[in-house]
């Protein structure tokens, strides 16, 4: 530790503490009247007790602290360092022969001398340093804090130091046997039902949720009544986001759509998720992606051998990359620009790295789009899966882990039909003792690429309207990370051919979210008007996770669920295939997405294939150019 200003400062502090409470503790013993053979033997011995002492106080690391946040790590750091040198004086004035009385009182009051002007010292420049900034910012408003906890105190701790705006005025809390209690100075007043009555009663205008654990429904429930009651709301983080380390607990931010629509922390089985990710080669598809690079994030936490990021867009690849730059420490990380229909591409990316574990999300998710584009929609969203797929069986992947979506369920749109017939392929590639294929299903991810929320955020920006398909619309929705982690966690319990579905709780009215939004942002209807403006093409007004005629199983974890849909045969979904192909490659948009949807919800046999033919090549031998290096 370098030797500074500062630093100088307190070294000559304790210095002249050290030698006060060795004086101290002899004049004590003399009832303050020191004879003069004891004074000498007193200053005779501070050349050897001094020096020992700040050299332990100084190894103890005493000095790396500041005052103006000393606490209780501080304190027991100085208990060690006083009790060690209390210990290693009376050795040191006997190992030297140092011809010196020194009375064992002495030896015993010094070290209690030395610790309370050491920690006083300390404590009174905190109290002091606190007190005076408090002062300094006299225009700081009244808050009221829900939570009388650890987060609470800490909260209370930095709003004292005056790095806050606000000046707590009382706390609210469900423990009864907290109330009339006091932390940090501040009342427990009552419990959280009576939050609006205090409020009024002390004229307050901004409540702290001091709640990191607080399910998501008591969030809500609370955050309705402060914007009923016009009350300004600030969180500190969730319990999610300080075990990741990404804030610090007094640290305060504005609700966010999260806090209220989001359910409650994903457990994961963490120590076979790291057994399953740590030793492998990991390849994922359209990385850049919303999906894709929170999948990234999450099994960088387990520290795979290699991890194969595969994404079409340079500028998506290039923005991960600096995003998590440092995540990716010790990682063998491996870029690759690359089309997932690119036959040649993906057999080399295969052969080259053979990745253990695949976890495709390269889509096209976008509906009305895809409606517009619906040759695309399929050639990127089912053949590229089926060329990705083909070079996974080629390259003896162990498991491949598809990214589906609730609108494969009886589609209605062109996205929705790729998307089972995504799940198809995955059933057609398995073969007993090969790649296991497991497929994943979910509704919207909050704050995704393609999710209503960034649009409903731009149009109250720019003051509105928001624009909303139809009243009655409903949608499942949860956040990336939730649904990333699920992601992993079906595939690490996911058997060959199976499809997964996340418990995507209650469906949400669109409506109703771009109200909550506009409450978030402290405005009102009157202020930035709801616009309907019809379905798109391609829109449900409700989306299921699965079919009614569907079988769905519980799994050994609550959040997610096993189903079987009513499938077709091997034969069937590659006469699918390979007709699909050639109407891709024919180029008749709106007859195909006539057909593709009838395809999928009827399960009509094309009567052009020829079954034979079906049968010779169902086993898509992968030296095949069964999609095309660039279909």
């Amino acid at each position: 530790m370098r030797l500074n200003k500062y630093t100088a400062l307190v070294l000559c502090h304790d210095a002249l503490v050290a030698v006060v409470a060795w004086l101290g503790a002899y004049s004590i013993r003399f009832n303050l009247t020191l004879p003069a053979i004891y004074l000498t033997d007193a200053l005779s011995t501070l050349a050897w007790v001094i020096p020992l002492q700040v050299l332990i106080f100084w190894r103890f690391g005493l000095y790396r602290g500041l005052w103006r946040f000393a606490s209780l790590p501080d304190l027991k750091r100085l208990l060690r360092a006083i009790g060690l040198a209390a210990a290693l004086v009376p050795g040191v004035l006997v190992l030297f022969r140092i011809g010196a009385l020194v009375p064992r009182s002495v030896l015993l009051l010094d070290p209690l001398l030395l610790l309370i002007m050491m920690g006083g010292s300390r404590l009174l420049y905190r109290v002091w340093k606190d007190h005076r900034l408090s002062l300094s910012s006299p225009n700081v408003e009244p808050v009221l804090i829900v939570g009388a906890g650890t987060t609470a105190d800490t909260l209370l701790r930095q709003l004292h130091r005056g790095d806050a705006s606000w000046q707590a005025v009382g706390l609210l809390d469900d423990d009864s046997a907290l109330r009339g209690r006091q932390l940090q100075g501040v009342r427990v007043l009552g419990k959280l039902d009576e939050l609006v009555t205090w409020a009024r009663t002390l004229n307050v205008q901004n409540v702290i949720l001091a709640l990191p654990s607080a399910p998501h429904t008591l969030r809500r429930r609370l955050s309705e009544v402060c914007f009923d009651a016009g009350i300004a709301v600030q969180t500190v983080p969730t319990l999610e986001e300080l075990m990741r380390g990404r804030v610090t607990a007094g640290e305060l931010r504005p609700l966010e759509l999260d806090d209220l629509l989001g359910r409650d922390p994903v457990q994961l089985d963490d120590a076979s998720l790291a057994a399953w990710l740590g030793p492998s080669c990991v390849l994922v598809t359209g990385a850049g992606g919303s999906i894709g690079s929170e999948l990234v994030k999450q099994i960088v936490r387990f520290r795979p051998r290699r991890l194969v990021l595969l994404e079409q867009s340079e500028y998506a690849l290039y923005r991960l990359c600096q995003e998590f730059d440092a995540l990716f420490v010790g990682i063998d990380l491996i870029r690759v620009i690359g089309d997932v229909k690119d036959g040649i591409l993906m057999k080399r990316v295969f052969q080259r790295h053979r990745p253990a574990l695949v976890f495709h999300t390269a889509a096209y998710k976008h509906v009305p789009l895809m409606e517009e584009n619906p040759l695309e929609a399929l050639r990127n969203n089912v053949l590229g899966t089926w060329t990705a797929g083909r070079a996974a069986v080629a390259a003896g992947v162990e498991k491949f882990v598809l990214v589906s979506s609730d609108k494969a369920v009886e589609p209605t749109s062109v996205m929705g039909a790729s998307k089972r017939l995504s799940e198809l392929v995955g059933q057609l590639l398995q073969q007993p003792g090969g790649t296991c294929f497991v497929a994943v299903r979910f509704g919207n991810v909050l704050g995704s690429s393609g999710s209503v929320v960034p649009r409903f955020r731009a149009q109250i920006e720019a003051g509105g309207p928001i624009t909303v398909t139809h009243p009655e619309v409903t949608r499942y929705f949860m956040s990336i990370s939730e649904a990333a982690q699920l992601v992993l966690q079906a595939g690490l319990m996911g058997q060959a051919g199976e499809v997964f579905l996340l418990d995507m709780g209650e469906p949400v009215k669109i409506v109703d979210l771009a109200r909550l939004m506009l409450r978030l942002a402290r405005q009102s209807e009157a202020q930035i008007p709801i616009v309907f403006t019809g379905l798109q093409p391609g829109e449900k007004l409700f989306e299921r996770l699965h079919s009614p005629q569907a079988s769905v199983h519980a799994t050994s974890h609550p959040k997610l669920w096993r189903v079987l849909e009513p499938t077709f045969d091997n034969k069937h979904i590659a006469a699918l295939l390979l007709d699909l192909k050639a109407r891709v490659q024919a180029g008749d948009e709106a007859a195909t997405r006539d057909w593709v949807l009838n395809a999928v919800n009827a399960g009509v046999i094309p009567p052009h294939v020829d079954i034979a033919s079906v049968e010779q090549r169902s086993t898509l031998n992968p030296e095949s150019d069964a999609t095309g290096s660039g279909t």
